[in-house]
Protein backbone atom coordinates (compact mmCIF):
# COMPACT_ATOMS: atom_id res chain seq x y z
CA UNK A 1 0.00 0.00 0.00
CA UNK A 2 1.67 3.80 -1.24
CA UNK A 3 1.79 6.27 1.51
CA UNK A 4 -1.30 9.21 0.56
CA UNK A 5 1.48 11.76 1.61
CA UNK A 6 4.28 12.60 -0.84
CA UNK A 7 7.79 10.78 -0.02
CA UNK A 8 9.83 13.84 0.90
CA UNK A 9 7.66 14.29 3.85
CA UNK A 10 9.39 13.07 7.22
CA UNK A 11 8.31 10.16 9.25
CA UNK A 12 5.56 10.84 11.95
CA UNK A 13 7.22 10.96 15.84
CA UNK A 14 5.26 8.47 18.00
CA UNK A 15 4.41 8.87 21.71
CA UNK A 16 4.62 4.97 21.34
CA UNK A 17 8.71 5.42 20.57
CA UNK A 18 9.46 6.46 23.93
CA UNK A 19 7.74 3.95 25.51
CA UNK A 20 4.69 6.75 26.46
CA UNK A 21 7.17 9.07 28.22
CA UNK A 22 5.79 12.38 27.43
CA UNK A 23 8.20 14.46 28.48
CA UNK A 24 10.63 13.04 26.44
CA UNK A 25 8.92 12.92 23.61
CA UNK A 26 8.41 16.51 23.80
CA UNK A 27 11.65 16.78 24.24
CA UNK A 28 12.36 15.14 20.89
CA UNK A 29 9.68 17.51 19.35
CA UNK A 30 11.05 20.80 20.81
CA UNK A 31 14.83 19.56 19.55
CA UNK A 32 13.21 19.01 16.18
CA UNK A 33 11.68 22.07 15.57
CA UNK A 34 14.86 23.93 17.19
CA UNK A 35 17.06 22.19 14.28
CA UNK A 36 14.68 23.17 11.57
CA UNK A 37 13.86 26.69 13.11
CA UNK A 38 16.10 27.62 15.54
CA UNK A 39 19.29 26.74 14.92
CA UNK A 40 20.05 27.70 11.42
CA UNK A 41 19.55 30.89 9.37
CA UNK A 42 16.62 30.02 6.93
CA UNK A 43 14.75 31.60 4.00
CA UNK A 44 11.42 31.37 2.26
CA UNK A 45 10.14 32.79 -0.42
CA UNK A 46 13.53 34.41 -0.65
CA UNK A 47 12.07 35.95 2.77
CA UNK A 48 14.40 35.72 6.19
CA UNK A 49 12.32 33.54 8.31
CA UNK A 50 11.94 34.39 11.96
CA UNK A 51 9.92 32.80 15.30
CA UNK A 52 7.64 34.76 17.04
CA UNK A 53 9.48 33.60 20.67
CA UNK A 54 7.16 35.53 23.56
CA UNK A 55 5.15 34.86 25.30
CA UNK A 56 7.02 31.50 26.41
CA UNK A 57 4.69 28.99 27.11
CA UNK A 58 5.90 25.74 29.31
CA UNK A 59 9.18 27.39 28.57
CA UNK A 60 8.81 27.23 25.16
CA UNK A 61 8.57 29.86 22.08
CA UNK A 62 5.05 30.89 20.70
CA UNK A 63 5.69 29.41 17.94
CA UNK A 64 6.70 25.99 18.81
CA UNK A 65 3.46 26.23 21.51
CA UNK A 66 1.41 26.78 18.23
CA UNK A 67 2.96 23.92 16.30
CA UNK A 68 1.97 21.35 18.97
CA UNK A 69 -0.90 22.46 20.69
CA UNK A 70 -4.86 23.66 19.82
CA UNK A 71 -7.25 26.20 21.11
CA UNK A 72 -8.88 28.89 20.88
CA UNK A 73 -8.15 30.60 24.19
CA UNK A 74 -4.17 31.11 23.97
CA UNK A 75 -3.65 30.54 27.61
CA UNK A 76 -5.98 27.28 27.79
CA UNK A 77 -4.42 25.09 24.74
CA UNK A 78 -4.01 21.71 24.83
CA UNK A 79 -0.97 19.65 23.39
CA UNK A 80 -2.43 17.81 20.65
CA UNK A 81 -0.59 14.32 19.76
CA UNK A 82 -1.61 14.34 15.72
CA UNK A 83 0.49 18.19 15.79
CA UNK A 84 3.46 16.68 17.40
CA UNK A 85 3.77 13.71 15.62
CA UNK A 86 4.01 16.18 12.32
CA UNK A 87 6.80 18.25 14.31
CA UNK A 88 9.37 18.25 11.18
CA UNK A 89 6.77 18.73 8.47
CA UNK A 90 6.48 22.36 8.80
CA UNK A 91 9.75 22.55 7.63
CA UNK A 92 9.01 20.37 4.98
CA UNK A 93 6.50 22.33 3.63
CA UNK A 94 8.18 25.50 3.32
CA UNK A 95 11.09 23.70 1.64
CA UNK A 96 8.56 22.23 -0.58
CA UNK A 97 7.04 25.59 -1.72
CA UNK A 98 9.87 26.99 -2.11
CA UNK A 99 10.91 24.26 -5.03
CA UNK A 100 7.79 25.03 -6.42
CA UNK A 101 6.96 21.56 -6.12
CA UNK A 102 3.41 20.18 -7.14
CA UNK A 103 2.77 18.18 -3.69
CA UNK A 104 1.71 21.52 -2.09
CA UNK A 105 -0.48 24.46 -2.81
CA UNK A 106 1.19 27.90 -1.91
CA UNK A 107 -0.85 30.92 -1.99
CA UNK A 108 -1.31 34.52 -0.33
CA UNK A 109 -4.27 34.69 2.18
CA UNK A 110 -4.98 36.54 5.69
CA UNK A 111 -5.76 35.56 8.61
CA UNK A 112 -9.15 35.94 11.26
CA UNK A 113 -7.29 39.83 11.68
CA UNK A 114 -7.04 40.48 8.48
CA UNK A 115 -3.17 40.54 8.50
CA UNK A 116 -1.48 38.92 5.76
CA UNK A 117 -0.62 35.46 5.66
CA UNK A 118 1.06 32.83 3.00
CA UNK A 119 -0.63 28.95 3.23
CA UNK A 120 0.79 26.12 2.42
CA UNK A 121 -1.11 23.41 2.23
CA UNK A 122 -0.51 19.49 0.79
CA UNK A 123 -2.65 18.92 -2.43
CA UNK A 124 -5.19 16.77 -0.57
CA UNK A 125 -5.60 19.58 2.20
CA UNK A 126 -4.72 17.13 4.76
CA UNK A 127 -2.04 19.12 6.57
CA UNK A 128 -1.90 23.49 6.80
CA UNK A 129 1.32 25.50 7.34
CA UNK A 130 0.27 29.21 7.92
CA UNK A 131 3.36 31.73 8.10
CA UNK A 132 2.93 35.16 8.44
CA UNK A 133 3.81 38.01 5.93
CA UNK A 134 5.45 41.05 7.90
CA UNK A 135 6.99 42.86 4.50
CA UNK A 136 11.27 41.90 4.84
CA UNK A 137 10.61 38.46 6.69
CA UNK A 138 7.96 36.07 7.43
CA UNK A 139 7.03 34.15 10.70
CA UNK A 140 6.20 30.78 10.92
CA UNK A 141 3.01 30.89 12.60
CA UNK A 142 1.04 27.48 13.16
CA UNK A 143 0.23 24.24 11.61
CA UNK A 144 -1.89 21.22 11.14
CA UNK A 145 -3.39 18.32 10.05
CA UNK A 146 -7.05 18.92 8.85
CA UNK A 147 -9.31 15.97 9.52
CA UNK A 148 -12.73 16.97 7.93
CA UNK A 149 -13.99 17.48 4.60
CA UNK A 150 -15.66 20.67 5.07
CA UNK A 151 -12.79 21.92 6.49
CA UNK A 152 -10.64 20.84 3.47
CA UNK A 153 -13.28 22.06 0.95
CA UNK A 154 -13.64 26.00 2.78
CA UNK A 155 -9.00 25.56 2.31
CA UNK A 156 -9.86 24.90 -1.42
CA UNK A 157 -12.64 27.64 -1.95
CA UNK A 158 -9.68 30.15 -0.22
CA UNK A 159 -7.18 29.21 -2.64
CA UNK A 160 -9.39 28.96 -5.61
CA UNK A 161 -10.19 32.73 -4.65
CA UNK A 162 -6.74 33.58 -4.29
CA UNK A 163 -6.01 32.54 -7.86
CA UNK A 164 -8.96 34.51 -9.14
CA UNK A 165 -7.51 37.29 -7.53
CA UNK A 166 -4.44 37.00 -8.68
CA UNK A 167 -5.33 36.05 -12.29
Amino acid sequence: MTSPHPPWLPGLLLLEDFDGDAKRYLAEAHAIFERDFGQRQRTFLGKRVGLKRHPLINGWSATFWHFISEGKVEDDRDVNPRRCERIAWPSALMAAADRSSPDVHCWNDSNPRGQTTISVALTDFSYLLVVADRGDYVLPWTAYPVDRGHQRKKLRNRLEEALSRKG
